[in-house]
């Protein structure tokens, strides 16, 4: 069994946190825990908007708090997020992610992540093309 806690978490390197400083993401299950998935509970700063684009991946996205919205670049159509949403990027969806209130995000991933990927300038992860 593994436990962990989410404070503990953000003190080691399982806390990540973008170049830009639009977020921070404290990875509590990762590939080398084993899994089919990794989760992570992910802060987007209020104000902010990122690119993503994950080309291998396919995240689940649940807002516990905070507001915001996620649009999809493919359609251009406009989600308001706000607690107890969920958003699936089943399709590997290019999309944007703002936050008008400081967002607080549970996100699986499957694949897993490994811990060490970021992001590239096209939303992908630089980490083995990911």
């Amino acid at each position: 069994m593994i436990v962990r806690n989410l404070e503990e978490a953000r003190q080691t390197e399982r806390l990540v946190t973008a170049e830009n400083g639009n977020w921070d993401s404290t990875r509590m299950v990762l590939a080398n825990d084993g899994g089919n998935f990794s989760f992570h509970i992910t802060r987007i700063f209020e104000g902010t908007e990122t690119h993503i684009h994950y080309k291998h991946h396919y995240e689940s996205v649940y807002c516990i708090e905070g507001e915001g919205e996620v649009e999809t670049l493919a359609d251009g159509k406009i989600w308001p997020i706000k607690p107890g949403d969920i958003y699936i990027l089943d399709k590997h969806d290019e999309h944007l992610l703002r936050a008008h209130k400081t967002m607080h995000l549970a996100c699986v991933f499957t694949p897993p992540l490994t811990g060490n990927e970021v992001h590239r300038e096209d939303g992908s992860y630089a980490s083995g093309d990911k």
